[in-house]
């Protein structure tokens, strides 16, 4: 991008209030040093997301901003214009009326795109904007993948099953084999999943992935694919092709297609062969930024507060997927300053952010939570994040670093905020010093958002209200919706998902119960009496939101 329009960017996105001239000259330093355009680097660096650039360049041109995530497009409309042109152009046609056919653009000020169009449509053009990741998702949404269509996949089955019988050679440029493997892991990359599995049972091969945090079917494929399917990831992920008898760890960094992205593979011996599955790290899916992390207000407030403490231990706890990365990211981002030195232990590091020093713990070689945060502590940091508190000697040294001036983020397996003190307390921490360094909990859950392409007015159900303990009258005056079922969001009525949250600031009352060793049944009961929202309240709060439905409600705070 041209410097005058980098500036100019800059200016408007300042102008609106929608990023601050300090955050916009951070972004310009690493922009200079990296080359990127500045939109890229304002989300890479957690300022602001692709949307939020896009509501203010769709203001600065006169155009409305459309959400193409809310929207379903007539296959009619599709037809009006060529796959390729719209790929090219970066747009979509969206809806006709009369003559004038609405077209969202990802450059809502290119007049000459919008001529030509008229022309090649005989309709007059009306333009809205849309971020250019969502225009390029919503086409491979409709017209689908070359290789990665989900209409292809049995195409590809069946042509490795050929080239089996035939006695095809994996090593064969574009082998059967290669097309088969790439369209499954494209698939789920399309399809937003998390996590691919792979798993072999006595007659079939089946393909399932991780969408929304339910896994959904995929391929079901013959068995006798399986020894070639194996051997081709573990190709790809630069794993021992020999070795299947224990379980094996990898890397694959994969174009799918619009986007590239990181796959974390594991393999696992069964009874019917090797199960493996695929964790796909997406940056772009990435969303940090405290604002976008939709903590309730007052709770947002004081986590806000807490972070910018000298010093102290601020805790996220969670079952494994429940987005605690994405709520310590946010706060690294929220954090990071030239003036700041930040650095992380994680296991695997996830995502790279930008001006923060990542390293990643390698048991096998000896650098562990703790031998690395021993060292970590001689680089002169100002912030410290462990990836997660396992075992004694990295609470205490934790610890130890709070007490010497630093702040230090982390994480434990635990079911509530206050169920992270006896955890500790286990570890062998010393009451007095944990009550000394310990500045907040936040424990969280995932729960799915309705579809907002097919949401629709939804009265609670009785019996669920009853079972959570609730009466009709604590919903009035409530949005409650459901998603009745769309392509969208594959008939599910979800799309997307969000998080619930449950904070514990630790105050003067509850340092001296810390002191005291006492046990969770007295911290939960000094937390209910201070008014504090946990995780219920904050889950229940969405639902009247029309956020989320009751099921989801119940099965994350059940």
């Amino acid at each position: 991008m041209p410097q005058v329009k980098t500036k100019r960017l800059g200016q408007i996105l300042v102008e609106s209030g929608a990023i601050t001239p300090e955050k916009l000259d951070l972004a310009l330093r690493e922009q200079k040093q990296t080359g990127e355009k500045l939109g890229v680097m304002l989300q890479r660096l957690g300022i602001c997301t692709e949307r939020e650039i896009a509501r203010v360049l769709a203001s600065q041109a006169g155009v409305a901003c459309v959400d193409l995530t809310r929207i379903e497009v007539d296959r009619a409309v599709l037809a009006l214009v060529a796959r390729d042109y719209a790929e090219t152009k970066s747009l979509l046609p969206l809806r006709l009326q009369g003559s004038t056919l609405q077209v969202a653009m990802a450059n809502p000020l290119d007049l000459n795109t919008a001529d030509e169009l008229a022309r090649l449509t005989g309709r007059y053009i009306e333009v809205v904007h849309a971020p250019e990741s969502e225009i390029k998702d919503a086409l491979l949404r409709h017209f689908g993948g070359q290789a990665g269509n989900g209409d292809d996949i049995p195409q590809l089955v069946e042509a490795a099953r050929r080239a089996m019988d035939a006695g095809g050679n994996l090593g064969q440029e574009d082998s059967p084999y290669i097309r088969l493997v790439d369209g499954l892991l494209r698939q789920g990359v399309l399809d937003g999943a998390t996590d691919i599995h792979l798993e072999p049972e006595e007659k079939v091969l089946r393909c399932r992935y991780r969408i929304d945090g339910r896994l959904v079917q995929g391929a079901l494929m013959p068995s006798e694919l399986l020894p070639i399917v194996v051997t081709r990831i573990k190709i790809m992920a630069e794993m021992n092709i020999s070795e299947s008898r224990v379980p094996q760890d990898g890397r694959i960094f994969f174009d799918g297609g619009r986007k590239k992205v990181d796959m974390r593979v594991s393999t696992f011996p069964t009874v019917h062969g090797e199960t493996i599955v695929c964790r796909i790290l997406d940056k772009e899916a990435l969303i940090v930024g405290l604002d976008r992390l939709r903590m309730p207000e007052a709770m947002l407030e004081e986590f806000r507060r807490d972070i910018t403490r000298p010093n102290g231990i601020i805790l996220v706890t969670g079952p494994t997927g429940s987005g605690k990365t994405t709520t310590l990211y946010s706060a690294l981002t929220f954090l990071n300053r030239p003036d700041t030195k930040i650095i992380t232990l994680e296991d695997p590091v996830e995502y790279e952010l930008p001006v923060i020093n990542q390293a990643q713990v390698n048991n096998a070689k000896g650098f562990t939570f703790a031998s690395g945060l021993r060292a970590v502590l001689r680089q002169d940091p100002d912030i410290l994040l462990v990836g997660e508190i396992r075992d004694t000697e990295t609470a205490q040294l934790a610890i130890r670093a709070a007490l010497t001036g630093h702040l230090v983020f982390s994480t434990l397996h635990t079911n509530s905020a206050t169920g992270a003190i006896p955890r500790l307390l286990d570890m062998g921490i010393e009451p007095l010093l944990l009550s000394a360094t310990l500045v907040s909990v936040v424990a969280q859950r995932l729960v799915r958002q309705v579809c907002e392409a097919c949401a629709e007015p939804a009265p609670p159900n009785p019996e669920q209200l009853a079972m959570l303990g609730l009466e009709a009258r604590d919903i009035e005056g409530g949005k409650t919706r459901q998603g009745r079922g769309c392509s969208m969001c594959r008939q599910t009525g979800y799309r997307g998902r969000m998080a619930v949250f449950e904070y514990l600031g630790v105050d003067d009352r509850l340092r001296r119960l810390i002191a005291d060793r006492r046990d969770v049944t007295e911290l939960e009961k000094s937390v209910r009496e201070s008014g504090r929202l946990i995780l219920r309240d904050d889950a229940i709060a969405k639902y009247r939101d029309g956020h989320t439905t009751l099921s989801e409600v119940m099965r994350v705070v059940s």
